[in-house]
């Protein structure tokens, strides 16, 4: 039998539950968001700058209150609680989208949103590490975030059918993406079950200089290079943007998220396990050689076919990297700082998407799309060079 398929069997099915309720509810976002730069700019009458901040300053908010909510779920030894509270705000969001006016009610919908995002990943990610046994946790890593990916492509998919079949309403759109989202609340609520975890009845700041000193050297290295990593991937609406551009018809522009989304969904699990077996520091060279691919190929596309295969490859550096990040920090931090780990990790994350998502789109208006995808590779080749003089992984 093969190692992946023996890992799979041993993933707990308190994982597959999580990873069906992150289906759901990407199902849902990813519907509205594979959309939601062409309503801002051809509906609003918003411009690449703003959608560019909006999206940094939306993503890098979830980001950044994950450290919170990490922090949090360490403190109460629970994450459960958490993550119901977070993915409940971000279904509480999605009618905003169908019903906003404006760009302003956009934006706090995707703030409330990517609140709702953030109070939940950090401690959905600790719980799949309580969950997960040490040497199948990268599988289970990748299985969560390929079911999650699997959303993010029926999402789009979605969008497709319902915008050809009520002639590009995008609000009707927005509405019809609110079921999944209550649906995923409701089986988190139902279907996952905490595990029990030691505790002395004593609770303890997790964010005290004495805790954060048993954050080491390791984990510090991994947080750096996450955060140059996401400097070089800026937000996906650039690449729905792109696709547009290059005269892709509106209808079928979420097309472009699908072929993402398909590549990022198969490769996940897969690359997943293999960093149960395989050097960290040179799989995530890899990720970061194929992401430099993508933007080449985005820079110089032509058509919007070629426009389908820089995403695609997109989507490869994503299954190649982003289960492994994660595995990377649980693997460098101590269990009872799991959720503060993660929740510091986002931080700095954070930060770096909210400046590479305005200059994306600052250098998208002042120069053109091309400049926007040669800077990416040039954060990349950036990282490349940290992998190559930090820590062996």
């Amino acid at each position: 039998m093969p190692a992946t398929t023996t890992a799979l069997t041993r993933v707990p099915a308190g994982v597959w539950t999580l990873g069906f309720v992150s289906l759901l509810m990407d199902t849902s976002t990813e519907a509205i968001q594979s959309l939601l730069p062409m309503f801002l700019v051809g509906v609003l009458g918003a411009s690449a700058f703003s959608v560019g901040l909006i999206e940094g300053v939306a993503e890098s908010t979830a980001l950044i209150v994950k450290i919170f909510s990490g922090a949090l779920s360490d403190y109460l030894n629970r994450r459960k609680a958490l993550a119901i509270a977070g993915y409940g705000l971000a279904a509480l969001s999605k009618p905003l989208f169908a019903l906003a006016p404006s760009v302003a009610v956009v934006f706090g919908a995707r703030l409330v949103d990517r609140v709702g995002k953030g109070l939940r990943g950090a401690p959905r990610d600790a719980l799949v590490a309580d969950i997960a046994p040490a040497e199948v946790r990268g599988a289970a890593f990748g299985l969560r975030q390929s079911l999650d990916t699997v959303g993010a492509f029926l999402g789009p998919l979605a969008a497709v059918g319902l915008m050809l079949h009520w002639t590009d309403d995008f609000r009707a759109v927005f509405w019809v993406a609110v079921i999944p989202a209550v649906l995923a609340v409701a089986l988190l609520a139902i279907g996952v079950r905490e595990p029990k975890r030691h505790h002395d009845g004593a609770r303890a700041n997790p964010i005290r200089r004495d805790n954060l000193a048993r954050l080491g050297a390791g984990y510090w290295w991994v947080v750096s290079i996450g955060a140059v990593v996401t400097l070089a991937r800026f937000s996906e609406a650039f690449l729905v943007l792109r696709a547009e551009q290059v005269g892709m018809r509106i209808a079928l522009v979420p097309l472009a998220m699908v072929a993402m989304n398909v590549v990022y969904a198969a490769s996940a699990y897969p690359f997943g396990a293999l960093a149960d077996r395989m050097r960290h520091r040179t799989l995530l060279a890899w990720g970061l050689v194929v992401l430099i691919a993508a933007d080449l190929v985005l820079a110089t596309a032509p058509h919007w076919t070629t426009v389908l295969a820089g995403v695609a490859l997109w989507g490869l550096h994503m299954g190649m990297t982003q289960g492994l990040l994660a595995t990377m920090v649980s693997d460098t931090a101590p269990a009872d700082l799991r959720g503060t780990a993660f929740g510091f990790f986002n931080l700095v994350a954070g930060i770096a998407m909210l400046f590479a998502s305005a200059l994306a789109g600052l250098l998208w208006d002042r120069l053109g799309a091309a400049s926007t995808f040669f800077a990416g590779a040039g954060f990349c080749a950036i990282a490349l060079i940290g992998l190559a003089r930090g820590n062996r992984g």
